[in-house]
């Protein structure tokens, strides 16, 4: 792994650096670094060529706004952004969420379709920078994995739905729902050209070859290639026409106008919202997936501001919505990138292809296209991640379905929405329901730590109930607290004391405080008392300071487990514990006749807050 690059320049003016943090490296590039930057430039602009064509035809629009997507969007989200390696350009989630979300308003390839998505890229080029300057980069964090993973799945099956009218040469109109384009395709089974989903099937299995015996090569050019020249020999043949995507216009991006009609951009606010939430994770998680590798530091909100930039100039440059790429971005990084140079010069090196290559557009199939993005779609669906899942906890693949279906059969910016929902609820219902555990002095262990009671072999004091608490006690959590505490009692009426194990309460409230005292004058009216043991300093410090302490009785709080246990026991009724054979504490060990030891276990002072906090805390 390389060493944590330098990100800043001591010489230079802090505001210097905020307008222009490309000056903050400059001083990073040589002659060895500008080599390799070369060198991967011309291979992310080889692996661009065909994902720019075919992402910028899933997303209904013309192939060459793919293409202008990874030049000037670029070189300023490279520029602007704080990756060393994070390439920007179109990408599939994004592409697909244009057509999903915009296919309703418009015809796609049409004029109009193609103004609103370039006004589309501006506002979310504005909402993405006002959040990057707003210093809002942690927001990213509230989009689980979970949630990523299911919509990821269902946007793969969106997009080989959306492609198998291409791929089998169906002359249907393109259907933006799933259940649509699946029912649209059975309805017209019988009209499948054979020779077109010849074409796509050997473009398909090119790539896959290609993939596996020549790694080296981005599969995705090898396909479309093979598939392309097949097209022209059937073409050359006389045996059939395959519909081609056309030629491109110009290597050279054109200047557009977005729409700026407050109407427009009323109608267009909830899909710049969901687009600017998917585009922001894609290229921060991408950028900190490599990070991860190269050492870099990565600044969530600064990367923000490069795509907001980043979309704002793709907006005016006929470009549509573009994000930071996975697969791009590493393989910038395996190719050797050092600098933000190899975006820059992959642009470079794009845009001289383009003008060797673009006129051999005409002859690239619709149905070649379609093979691709079903490799592409096939490649969203995480299998290990989702089996993981689902092994690992019932909450999570809860939230990974209900994203997934809803991303099947809802609009796009609502079921991410529903995803980050589903995901917040299930997390504020596990900390609502902190867990409640009835422990006891493991019989096995010569230390007698305390253990869950889960089988027979492990005996109970019948004076004392030993309660663990796992999760913070506040106002969300009371409740539940409050129940699993009276089910303790129901279940042992007999046991009159009760020592709460707090070791693994991170955070109180004034909520959870006054159940504490609810709890202690509960105990006290059953003859008995409320013990605490073993409580984090911020919850001794917020006890202290409201007065809660003094109220909960300072003799009843104690540093560690052995400290309370040591304390109370001095308190339980001596005839029970004669009658005892179970001995599970210590004190039980060296009970002496007429409680001699119990009077010699109970010289116990009041914990201070400064003796408290010198004691080591053992849990």
């Amino acid at each position: 792994m390389m060493a944590p690059l330098p990100r800043h320049f001591p010489s230079m003016s802090s505001l210097a650096l905020r307008l222009f943090p490309f000056l903050s490296w400059r001083d990073r590039i040589t002659r060895l670094t500008l080599r390799a930057d070369l060198l991967a430039g011309l291979v992310g602009a080889l692996l661009v060529l065909p994902q720019g064509v075919a992402f910028a035809t899933l997303a209904g629009m013309p192939p060459e706004y793919g293409l202008y997507g990874a030049m000037l969007p670029a070189v300023v989200g490279a520029l602007w952004g704080s990756s060393s390696h994070l390439v920007s350009g179109p990408t599939n989630a994004t592409s697909l969420m244009v057509f999903a979300m915009l296919g309703a308003l418009a015809t796609p390839f049409s004029q109009e379709y193609i103004r609103l998505v370039l006004t589309l890229n501006l506002m979310i080029g504005l909402i993405k920078l006002a959040l990057g300057v707003a210093r809002l980069g942690a927001l990213v964090n509230f989009i689980s994995t979970t949630v990523i993973v299911g919509f990821t799945a269902g946007a793969g099956l969106l997009i080989i739905a959306a492609q198998l009218r291409n791929f089998f040469g169906l002359q249907v109109a393109q259907e933006a729902s799933f259940a649509g384009a699946i029912s649209t395709f059975f309805a017209h089974f019988g009209a499948i050209d054979g020779w077109t989903a010849a074409v796509g099937s050997v473009t398909l299995v090119a790539a896959l070859v290609g993939k596996r015996l020549v790694p080296r090569i981005p599969y995705m050019l090898t396909g479309m290639i093979v598939g392309s020249a097949f097209a022209y020999a059937l073409s050359r043949a006389g045996v059939a026409h395959v519909t081609t995507i056309g030629a491109l216009p110009s290597a050279f991006p054109g200047l557009s106008l977005p729409d700026f009609s407050a109407g427009t951009w009323r109608t267009l606010a909830p899909a710049a919202l969901a687009l600017t939430l998917i585009g922001l994770t894609e290229a921060v998680s991408s950028a900190r997936a490599v990070a991860a590798r190269s050492g870099d530091r990565i600044d969530g909100s600064q990367e923000f501001i490069g795509q907001g930039l980043a979309n704002i100039v793709g907006a005016f440059t006929s470009s549509y919505p573009t994000s930071g790429s996975f697969n791009r971005s590493g393989a910038n990084f395996e190719a050797g990138a050092r600098t933000p140079l190899a975006a820059l010069f992959s642009a470079g090196f794009l845009l001289l292809i383009l003008l060797l290559v673009s006129p051999l557009a005409a002859y690239l199939p619709l149905a070649a296209m379609a093979a691709l993005l079903f490799m592409v779609a096939w490649g969203l669906i995480d299998f290990a991640l989702i089996r993981a899942t689902v092994r690992a906890s019932r909450s999570e693949t809860l939230v990974l379905m209900v994203t997934f279906l809803s991303t099947l059969s809802l609009q796009l910016e609502f079921a991410i929405l529903v995803g980050v929902l589903c995901s917040l609820l299930v997390y504020l219902n596990r900390t609502t329901h902190p867990a409640i555990h009835t422990v006891a002095p493991d019989p096995a262990s010569r230390q007698r730590s305390f253990v869950s009671v889960t089988s027979n072999t492990v005996v109970e004091c019948p004076q004392l109930a030993l309660v663990r608490v796992d999760g913070s006690l506040f106002f969300g959590a009371v409740e539940h607290v409050h129940e699993a505490l009276a089910r303790v009692r129901v279940a042992a009426p007999a046991k009159a004391h009760l020592l709460l194990i707090g070791s693994g309460i991170n955070f109180v409230d004034v909520a959870g405080a006054e159940l504490l005292l609810h709890e202690a004058q509960t105990q006290r009216d059953r003859g008995g008392a409320l013990y605490l043991c073993s409580l984090k300093p911020a919850v001794m410090t917020m006890l202290e300071r409201g007065g809660f302490l003094e109220r909960l009785g300072r003799d009843n709080v104690f540093a560690t487990k052995n400290a309370a246990v040591h304390a109370i026991y001095a308190r339980l009724d001596s005839a029970t514990c004669r009658s005892c054979s179970a001995r599970i504490f210590v004190e039980c060990q060296t009970l002496l006749p007429d409680g001699a030891a119990r009077a010699e276990s109970g010289n116990h002072s009041p914990v201070t807050r400064d003796a408290y906090f010198g004691r080591t805390q053992s849990t």
